[in-house]
């Protein structure tokens, strides 16, 4: 188990989450991040009194510093403030901030030899290939928090050092849509899109979750944590959301992780591994489930899927002009000013539009990133 932890993103849903488990765990919190949402990041700081809080919006940061002027606790702001809570003041970073802005405070941490329990999908979907050598260089350990992922590396784990894998088996719950035409996704609203089934996640992983992007971040992210091509990788629709992930062998052999859709249990194992510690996730009462379903996504109705499964297997700068270009459309359909289905249709054209291939260095994959963005600003009328 881990000895003191920073969390960058400590006012998202994994970020509390992630305060509670340490809580119970007795895991002192060195550091913590928000961006804007000074009044909890103020609470947050008062509860565990860490050494270090950043709010990564420089004005809300200034805010930050006089709320907190009379206690010993320092605050900064920034990107640079943000890296310095990543490598600065614990040996375990839980990068749960959304979006690509956890790429630089990951590599950061990475160059420190620390642990990383990364629960920010974009920083392996934006530059896996990078971030995974260097992790290899420094030996930084990378133990993920997303369920499924969670779910591969316990079943990895427990086939020991002999790894036999033929395929891994990605488990999607669908989304509150699951089976819906376009036509019929045509009026769905952010108050439509956020409310989730089975899981309870901050707005933005929440409409990818609708439009089944996350799935397809979840595909590109499983490529880079586990070393394996895009064909190794399946995804499989399961509505009820019990079985997070499975590992198919080559002697035919299907192992797989169960548990209620609880992001404790695996943001916990990622702060306890290898240990496994008593925690307050319920088991499943298996008896009193009536059955388990499992389907082939329907490629016409998971348009983003098969989007980023595409930019896998392009390579280059795709999956990060991609993701880019899904961030801004979400925050823009959040807001009211994108349909729910523009956002496949405006972040497919960027890709076409702007993805080169080759190897692209760190540079390559910012600029990227960046132009990503300004296609979908200023194009997004068009949809």
């Amino acid at each position: 188990m881990v000895n003191s932890i920073s969390v960058l993103g400590s006012t998202g849903s994994v970020g509390k989450q992630t305060l509670d488990v340490a809580e119970r765990l007795n895991i002192p919190v060195k550091a913590i991040s928000g961006n804007r949402n000074i009044k909890l990041l103020e609470k947050q700081a008062r509860r565990f009194k860490p050494e270090f809080v950043c709010a990564y919006d420089e004005e809300s940061a200034k805010h930050l510093k006089i709320a907190l002027a009379d206690t010993n606790i320092k605050v900064g702001g920034g990107m640079t403030a943000l890296s310095d809570c990543a490598c600065a003041y614990a040996g375990c970073v839980v990068t749960a901030v959304s979006g690509s802005v956890g790429l630089i405070p990951t590599l950061s941490a990475i160059g420190e030899g620390h642990r990383i329990a990364l629960a920010n999908k974009e920083t392996l979907v934006c530059a896996g290939e990078i971030v995974m050598r260097r992790a290899r260089e420094k030996e930084a350990e990378i133990i993920p928090v997303d369920s499924e992922h969670s779910a591969i590396f316990q079943c990895l784990e427990a086939q020991g050092k002999e790894k036999a894998l033929k395929r891994i088996l990605l488990t999607a719950s669908g989304g509150p849509f699951r089976g819906m035409t376009r036509e019929e996704t045509e009026k769905v609203t952010p108050e439509m899109a956020v409310a989730h089934p089975n899981w309870s996640m901050g707005a933005k992983i929440s409409v990818d979750s609708a439009t089944m992007m996350n799935k397809g971040l979840e595909f590109i992210e499983a490529m880079h944590l586990f070393s394996v091509t895009p064909d190794k990788i399946k995804v499989i629709i399961h509505p009820e959301s019990i079985i997070h992930s499975m590992v198919e062998y080559k002697d035919g052999c299907v192992m797989a992780q169960l548990g209620v859709p609880d992001m404790a249990l695996p943001i916990q194992y990622a702060l306890t591994y290898p240990e496994r510690k008593s925690s307050n996730t319920p088991v499943p009462d298996f008896a009193q489930l009536s059955r388990l379903t499992f389907f082939d996504p329907e490629p016409q109705k998971t348009p983003c899927l098969m989007l980023a499964m595409d930019c896998a297997r392009r390579g280059g700068t795709a999956a990060a002009v991609m993701s880019a270009a899904n961030e801004e459309a979400v925050n823009l359909f959040l807001h009211k000013k994108l349909a729910f289905n523009a956002i496949c249709d405006i972040v497919a054209d960027a890709v076409d539009y702007i993805s080169t291939s080759g190897t692209p260095t760190l540079d390559v994959l910012q600029g990227a990133d960046e132009a990503a963005r300004r296609f979908v600003l200023e194009n997004c009328r068009k949809y």
